[in-house]
């Protein structure tokens, strides 16, 4: 983190209300939860949505993804009802996205994107991770992301690549 600059929990601001996701995109939901944040503390935030697009299915589950199968946003159910819906199709390529907002001190936004191409398996694998990672395969590596450590994901994923291009932007700003 650039000198100068503290980071504060929701908890700590006092945020403890639940921020609807209500947009269409991810970008729209990272704006969104940002903006909800800046306009009721008024101080600079960051806020993400981070989704999985699958080529194949036109971009599903998209900023759809926790809750593809229901709202009641089950893993499992995802990734099965997601498997099925590619039982046809040979395209299995997809992309891990992540869209940070930054509003800065003067309500400014500034998006970040982070992207990791991959593909998506025909079955799970491994046991770390959440959401879609037993079935992501990230190119140019033979393991799922949810066989691959947290020290690697935390380097190569989409949210890692993301922080990456804010806190560029935040050294930039802050020096």
């Amino acid at each position: 983190m650039p000198e100068g600059i503290e980071l504060i929990g929701l908890d700590e601001l006092g945020v403890t209300e639940d921020i609807a996701e209500t947009g269409s995109t991810l970008h729209e939901n990272s704006e969104i939860k940002a903006r909800y944040v800046f306009d009721q503390y008024h101080t600079p935030v960051f806020a993400d949505d981070s989704g999985l697009v699958v080529h194949a299915l036109n971009g599903e589950p998209g900023v759809y993804s926790a809750r593809y199968a229901g709202p009641e946003r089950d893993d499992h159910r995802n990734m099965d009802l997601l498997l099925n819906n590619l039982l046809e199709k040979e395209n299995r390529s997809a992309e891990f996205q992540t869209v940070i907002t930054f509003i800065d001190e003067q309500g400014q936004s500034h998006p970040f994107l982070g992207i990791i191409k991959g593909e998506i398996i025909q079955e799970k694998r491994g046991e770390n991770g959440f959401g879609y990672d037993p079935i992501f395969k990230p190119d140019g590596y033979d393991n799922t992301f949810a066989e691959l450590s947290g020290e690697i994901k935390n380097k190569i994923s989409h949210r890692a690549k993301a922080v990456e291009q804010l806190l560029a932007y935040l050294h930039q700003t802050h020096e």
